[in-house]
């Protein structure tokens, strides 16, 4: 087990990812914020909080997206659907897609796939905690990068919540 990112580590790369997005669409009137179900939430949670602390008169359109049934491989395992909540329309607005691991692409395409179903994007960017740049399998790319990493197939990037820490088991 290695520690990619310690607790100390992973506040700041939220806070840059945060100042980030600040920088390239404050006063985001045009942009959403979408958390990919389960584990990207709890990343969006965080940098939306972020955000709203530091603009609090701000309001900041933010949604979460499961996307269980859009998934290729839906039908090979058993998977527990979570919920949808995106309460607004997304009809020419800008989209950060937000998630915690970035591996193969395809949750991302899924995501795509279900974002589709409320409306027509005028652009779409990917955030992404932790991009593991080997064995993409769709050409899908980050806009914004937390901490990319080197792995191998056998190799899986654990984010914990609760320490809070990124490991590579």
């Amino acid at each position: 087990m290695k520690t990619i990112l310690s607790n100390e580590q992973l506040q700041l790369t939220i806070q840059r990812l945060s100042h980030q997005l600040i920088e390239n669409h404050h006063p985001f009137t045009d942009t959403v914020f979408v958390g990919l179900q389960p584990r990207g939430i709890y990343l969006a949670d965080r940098i939306v909080q972020i955000i709203q602390s530091i603009y609090p008169d701000q309001k900041l359109q933010y949604g979460k997206l499961d996307i269980t049934f859009y998934r290729d491989d839906v039908h090979k395992e058993l998977h527990v659907a979570n919920q949808t909540t995106i309460n607004f329309n997304i009809e020419n607005k800008n989209v950060i897609l937000i998630d915690d691991v970035l591996y193969t692409g395809r949750t991302i395409r899924a995501a795509m796939d279900a974002l589709v179903d409320f409306g027509r994007p005028a652009k779409v960017e990917l955030l992404v905690l932790v991009d593991r740049r080997f064995n993409r399998q769709l050409p899908i790319q980050p806009d914004y990068t937390g901490k990319a990493i080197d792995s191998i197939l056998s190799q899986k990037v654990t984010v914990d919540w609760e320490k809070p820490e990124v490991v590579l088991l």
